[in-house]
């Protein structure tokens, strides 16, 4: 008798183990520069993910009620040592289904190439904007939610024609985030009639680099586009630009769109400049996700928060779909999710969306940063804004239209 009680005893608790184990959490992590050259961007481009996280948590959560978690891995954004341990942890400890991010392309690349991809994890970047990540060879394992720099450098170009302004010299920081940009914008902007006079490498985190910019102000130009970040070179660049006094006019990129730029350089160094970073379209979803995010606590407008949002977003539907937490079928069930036809899901639809999934419907992410049609190197078409900095504070000043 003691013998068969025991033995319910043991079927019991195995039992409600086995519950336990079937209710775990669906963990998706978030890979991000929390500190290093972007840290002041970071937080709202979590807060975006986080979000999405709140959305589907509060509406039911994933796959019959399991909570959608999101453990955090810092890559500095500019180690690729810290980079590839964040991504291991993420994938071989915490054993997350799938990863938003990372932030920097080479945080990007060496998670990607060093975790991610030999563990057939799938990984959705809102922010990692070089052309290298196209030809990563991933196992269509690489998605991004942001558009390539290939886009924004021809946006850039546009621009400054637009502008009456036909000579520029400038400095990229080297990696390849920087030389991407500079390489595209470089080629858009000589083929449209301007010329970039002399445009020089520097490498970042450097105390000075007043030597560079000698160079490039004994050519007597009065343009200096910078494309590097504004928590490191970027802003040590601008302040010593300004301190020569060689210069009139300053131009940065989306690494520059950060109002901490103005903490660091002071808003008399900053006023006026101007800078392309990737934006929303005018679809539904950019809307919805801006009055979320101020409910929040957090600007919509912070850069790459809304593409944090969709990577996120997308990643929960395709688990949804994919109908477990396992990582296989995962990179087919993204392209099922954000691809027309479909009926459209907006930023908060979670429940319709669970709703339709369960039902074998197809479903059409339209997002708040674009409608991420996936092309098959995981790119997306997208737009790009102009921005200035005004009186301390950055205005989105319209799309760059070309």
């Amino acid at each position: 008798m003691m013998k068969k009680t025991l033995l319910g005893m043991t079927l019991a608790a195995a039992s409600v183990m086995g519950a336990a184990a079937l209710q775990a959490d669906v963990k998706i992590g978030f890979l991000g520069g929390f500190t290093g050259p972007i840290e002041s961007m970071t937080p709202a481009i979590h807060a975006g993910a986080q979000l999405a996280q709140s959305h589907i948590n509060a509406q039911g959560g994933l796959l019959n009620g399991r909570q959608f978690v999101m453990p955090t891995g810092d890559t500095t954004c500019a180690d690729a040592s810290a980079a590839s341990n964040a991504a291991d942890r993420m994938v071989n400890t915490e054993r997350v289904t799938a990863i938003v991010g990372a932030l920097c392309t080479g945080a990007t690349i060496a998670s990607a190439n060093n975790a991610a991809i030999p563990a057939g994890v799938v990984m959705i970047s809102p922010a990692s904007t070089a052309p290298a990540v196209t030809t990563l060879n991933d196992n269509d394992l690489v998605f991004r939610t942001v558009p390539s720099d290939a886009f924004q450098g021809q946006a850039l170009a546009h621009l400054l024609i637009s502008k009456g302004i036909k000579e520029v010299v400038g400095t990229y920081v080297n990696n390849d985030y920087g030389r991407g940009l500079a390489d595209q914008f470089r080629r858009t902007y000589t083929a449209l009639g301007g010329e970039a006079v002399e445009i020089v490498a520097h490498e970042d985190n450097r105390a000075d680099y007043r030597s560079e910019l000698g160079a490039l102000s004994a050519h007597g130009v009065d343009t200096l586009i910078i494309f590097a970040y504004a928590d490191s070179s970027g802003q040590t660049v601008l302040r010593q630009a300004h301190e020569s006094g060689a210069f009139s006019r300053y131009v940065g990129v989306d690494g520059m769109a950060s109002e901490n730029l103005v903490r660091a350089v002071g808003a008399r160094v900053v006023e006026g400049m101007i800078a392309t970073r990737p934006g929303s379209p005018k679809l539904p979803g950019a809307d919805i996700f801006a009055a979320e995010a101020r409910k929040a606590g957090f600007d919509p407008s912070a850069v790459f928060s809304a593409q944090a949002y969709d990577a996120a977003f997308i990643l929960a539907l395709a688990v949804e779909k994919n109908g477990s937490d396992a990582r296989q079928g995962l990179s087919q069930a993204v392209r099922a999710v954000s691809s027309a036809p479909g009926e459209v899901i907006l930023p908060g639809e979670w429940e319709k969306a669970k709703r339709l999934i369960a039902a074998g419907k197809d479903i059409n992410y339209e997002g708040a940063a674009g409608s991420h049609e996936f092309d098959a190197n995981g790119d997306i078409q997208g737009v790009v804004v102009e921005i200035a900095f005004e009186n301390g504070r950055l205005v989105t000043k319209g799309e760059v239209k070309f």
